[in-house]
């Protein structure tokens, strides 16, 4: 009887065990980061491979982090201080042939874009001074009235001989781009991508990149802020060889053309008939090269769902994952909450696109968790990432470029204080190795 009973008492303990949680590394305490400034995580090969991340601290400066996945050590070091105390400012990067890496970030609503490049080939020890870009075509200062800079989602060609690709909110509070084929040295005007005719200035497309790194930029974006637009709509196009596309090929138009129109694209999803404004999140391609995308639906402020759509080569597939309840920031008592449309997030795997990783409230706590799909998004599994967590688990990204193998590794945003994106106390942290399936 004795040895049955200490058997159960070892069985509970390693059932327990087997129910706890992703382990996972800070990071830093001192960092936040939204949603639109992407790849804001990538993997970084060698003989010490490493994640390379940025986040912008509460005092405003922009930093730059490693994490080497060899001996599980972290470094950090900032190359803007004291820019905005903001988080739509934090970096994102790519890493030219050379080696040296390169990040691209903006304050919010601003003149510049700022562009850091690190003084040696996959260190983030040491940066050259910021450089200033300012691409906007002054000449449709006057169609476009606004000519500041918010976000920045830099790719690179390898099919385009190494150009560098930059995309942003910019000239009109419009989807732009410009580009570089000399390692950043030099930038082309810029092409406003997506606009609405005729011109209107408070409509402002939000947009998800995504690139895989040879020939394909895809890009998913709204008609504007789920805030303004009653019925924001998601819409699909890529671009490829000089010109952009709808999901099944038909040429849209060719760069010298831009910029095109949102009923030019591929419609995602209408949210005219369901009356529930849409905002997205990520986007991949999957094994044949469609589009992959995550997105929430808004039915009502309180009533966040969590979507997963992709694309079959003919039609779209639109499922609903779960429920999200409502906005992560903690508004304050007697205030009416300014975005309520703050989502805890989701994002997808691109070397795994039927997994996703999101964030939703258990037990009144934003938690992160991996949901795999076998049926393409008609049903879903969930496995806890974070667990019984004291803060806010919010805004995963899972990170680029990883070896195709059967891990995965996803970084998040804790949040001891989130008031607003100009008034946060954060932490970013780390799960490595995730197991996918």
């Amino acid at each position: 009887m004795l040895f049955r009973k200490y058997f159960l008492f070892l069985l509970l303990i390693f059932s327990a065990s087997l129910a706890k949680s992703q382990s996972s590394s800070m990071l830093t305490n001192d960092g936040a980061w939204c949603w639109f400034s992407d790849p804001r995580a990538i993997y970084l090969p060698g003989d010490s491979p490493q994640i390379i991340t940025g986040w912008v601290k509460k005092d405003g400066s922009v930093e730059v982090g490693s994490y080497n996945l060899q001996n599980q050590k972290t470094s950090a070091q900032i190359i803007y201080p004291k820019l905005e105390i903001d988080d739509h400012n934090n970096p994102a990067f790519v890493v030219r042939p050379d080696g040296h890496i390169m990040a691209f970030y903006t304050m919010h609503h601003n003149k510049d874009i700022y562009m850091s490049i690190s003084s040696k080939p996959k260190d983030i020890s040491n940066w050259k001074a910021p450089v200033t870009i300012n691409p906007n075509d002054t000449t449709l200062l006057a169609e476009y009235i606004n000519g500041k800079y918010t976000y920045a989602n830099p790719f690179i060609l390898t099919e385009e001989n190494n150009r560098i690709y930059l995309f942003g909110r910019w000239l009109g509070f419009k989807p732009n781009m410009s580009w570089s084929d000399d390692g950043g040295t030099s930038w082309a005007t810029a092409k406003v991508v997506v606009s609405p005719k005729p011109y209107d200035p408070g409509q402002r497309p939000y947009v998800k990149y995504y690139s895989n790194g040879k020939d394909k930029i895809h890009m998913v974006f709204t008609d504007g802020h789920p805030r303004n637009e009653l019925t924001n709509s998601v819409y699909y196009a890529y671009y490829q060889n000089g010109a952009f596309y709808k999901a099944d090929g038909a040429k849209i138009c060719p760069v010298e053309e831009l910029p095109f129109e949102p009923k030019n694209a591929t419609k995602v999803y209408d949210a005219v008939p369901t009356k529930a404004r849409a905002w997205v999140w990520d986007i991949c391609e999957n094994e044949e090269g469609n589009p992959v995308i995550a997105y929430t639906r808004l039915p009502e402020d309180t009533d966040h769902r969590y979507h997963y759509a992709w694309y079959d080569g003919k039609n779209w597939q639109d499922y609903e994952i779960c429920k999200a309840s409502k906005w992560f920031p903690q508004t304050p008592e007697g205030e009416e909450e300014r975005e309520n449309f703050y989502s805890g997030g989701l994002t997808l795997d691109p070397n795994h696109p039927a997994t996703v990783f999101l964030s939703r409230p258990v037990n009144g706590i934003f938690e992160i968790e991996q949901w795999q799909t076998g049926n393409g998004g008609k049903k879903w599994k969930s496995v806890a990432i974070t667990k019984n967590s004291r803060y806010d688990q919010v805004r995963p990204f899972v990170v680029r470029d990883l070896p195709k193998e059967n891990k995965t590794t996803v970084l998040w945003m804790e949040n001891e204080k989130y008031i607003h994106y100009t008034d946060y106390d954060c932490n970013i942290k780390a799960a490595v190795d995730v197991a996918v399936k």
